[in-house]
């Protein structure tokens, strides 16, 4: 079974709905894959995910209340096939990370819409972090994130 953590800076925005996404085509689908969801920082420990967040994943569906953020650690890199950073600033902080706590692990860091990206040059390359701004942000990023998902979950299925 391939484990994927899904990365933002506080986890409580990004890496959670594409946690949730991901955990709801496991579900639906009933695939060998494992998720969870992680931050770079250490901000929001034990929180729950954003509530405006939370608003525009139980509109497609999906309830994200459950999860609580928490930061990367080193078994992560060790534990996790696929280590997904929603953003360059990020992926980088990954990088970093894995290079210092667990070295030989660097590989596992990719950009969430990679994928996305290599299929579609028009779509970006990173997930915007929605938290300082209005809903609209935040809808905008959900529908990026389930493409994102998509195109990742396809991936999976074809590997």
């Amino acid at each position: 079974m391939k484990k994927i953590l899904m990365v933002c800076l506080g986890n409580i925005c990004r890496s959670p709905a594409a946690e949730g996404f991901f955990q709801s085509f496991i579900d639906n689908e009933n695939l060998a894959l494992q998720v969870d969801s992680a931050a770079t920082s250490n901000y929001h420990i034990g929180e729950q995910p954003d509530k405006r967040m939370q608003k525009s994943m139980r509109a497609r569906g999906i309830d994200i209340s459950h999860l609580r953020g928490r930061q990367v650690t080193k078994e992560d890199f060790e534990q996790f096939d696929f280590v997904y950073a929603m953003d360059r600033s990020n992926f980088h902080n990954l990088k970093a990370l894995a290079e210092r706590d667990a070295p030989g692990y660097e590989h596992k860091v990719e950009l969430f819409l990679q994928t996305l990206h290599s299929q579609n040059s028009d779509e970006p390359l990173e997930v915007p972090d929605p938290y300082f701004g209005g809903p609209e942000g935040f809808e905008r990023c959900v529908d990026l994130i389930e493409r994102g998902a998509k195109a990742l979950i396809k991936q999976q299925g074809e590997s």
